[in-house]
């Protein structure tokens, strides 16, 4: 069985297999593809403007189930009667100032202020693109959050804390953990990937993934994962699930064994059980890797016989049993 508790060696949290994480070696590797390629890691044009009407949220999904994209891993999630935000990042960078490192491709489609009555909000992991520390000091702000909970995996709450999370309102998972926010069971699972907010603290709170299981619906958020042999027993344990929510972009063979990438997202999909959508995140908002921007969202659309759903940024869409959604924005 490899679905289990995460365990430590002392400080450090250890994935659910043996796992390389590079470091300054990679960075030494990589470093001439990555001078020599920046224009093409990011787009030439500005891309959207991307708009999200508020309005949308005075009526419930017809469907039960809504997605508002908002770009990269942040997503506005309506299931079952649940209003869930995971991975919250409106900051302008992807990084510890404000400064310098991977800065958005587009702004936020949705204001912060604009957001409707959030009963949780998920955070995977604590890296920069997940976890954005000026929104979450927003949020705390914000009378749409003052009611939710935050989950996150081991760790993680202290972090919130310290961004003006009430303690009270933080919730830390082990793997194999659950709650539940109204009528929807958050159930934290085991990732293939890592921790850290800077080069000397990896490891030292844990990371996840997250199946969300309501009466109608069910969601897999693979959050960051490598691919790994325990998309299988989630598939059978926690499946089938209507959609899948996999990432494809920030992905390289020199780090293949935390992020999976397009190839990888197709097979970790069709381990998990193949039956749903498959949701591409993680890709079209940051330059966080060597290749073309477009090439993540290229490589999956040209799979035949995959049954995709990717919205456009910001447009509240309904998840309907079976039927694609295939937004050509990125062209």
């Amino acid at each position: 069985m490899l679905l289990q508790a995460a365990r430590r060696d002392d400080r450090r949290y250890l994935n659910p297999v043996p796992t390389k994480v590079g470091g300054l070696s990679i960075m030494f590797k990589v470093g001439p593809q990555f001078f020599l390629g920046a224009k093409a890691r990011s787009p030439r044009e500005p891309l959207g403007p991307f708009h999200t009407d508020a309005a949308i949220y005075a009526t419930q999904p017809r469907s039960g189930f809504r997605i508002t994209w908002i770009g990269h891993a942040t997503s506005l999630i309506e299931i079952d009667g649940a209003r869930i935000l995971i991975d919250p990042v409106w900051d302008e960078r992807a990084a510890p100032t404000s400064w310098t490192g991977p800065k958005r491709f587009f702004p936020a489609p949705l204001e912060l202020g604009d957001l409707p009555a959030i009963d949780a909000v998920i955070i995977s992991h604590d890296h920069y693109d997940h976890l954005g520390a000026g929104t979450i000091r927003a949020l705390t702000q914000m009378a749409a959050v003052a009611r939710a909970r935050w989950i996150t995996p081991l760790g993680v709450g202290a972090l919130l804390k310290e961004l003006g999370v009430p303690a009270a309102d933080c919730l830390e998972l082990n793997w194999m953990d659950n709650t539940q926010v109204g009528a929807v069971k958050v159930i934290a699972l085991p990732a293939r990937h890592f921790s850290g907010r800077s080069l000397f603290n990896r490891f030292e709170t844990l990371w996840a993934s997250f199946v969300l299981t309501g009466p109608q619906h069910r969601l897999y958020y693979g959050a960051d994962s490598g691919e790994w042999e325990g998309f299988r027993e989630i598939g059978e344990r926690f499946g089938p699930f209507d959609l899948t929510m996999l990432e494809i972009g920030a992905s390289n063979p020199l780090w293949a064994e935390i992020h999976m990438g397009p190839e990888g997202a197709v097979r970790s999909f069709r381990a998990l059980g193949g039956q749903g959508l498959l949701m591409p995140i993680h890709w079209g908002l940051f330059d966080l890797a060597l290749h073309h921007w477009r090439q993540p969202i290229e490589a999956i659309w040209a799979v035949e016989g995959l049954k995709l759903w990717s919205p456009t940024p910001g447009i509240p869409s309904e998840v309907i049993a079976s039927e694609e959604l295939r937004s050509e924005w990125w062209r």
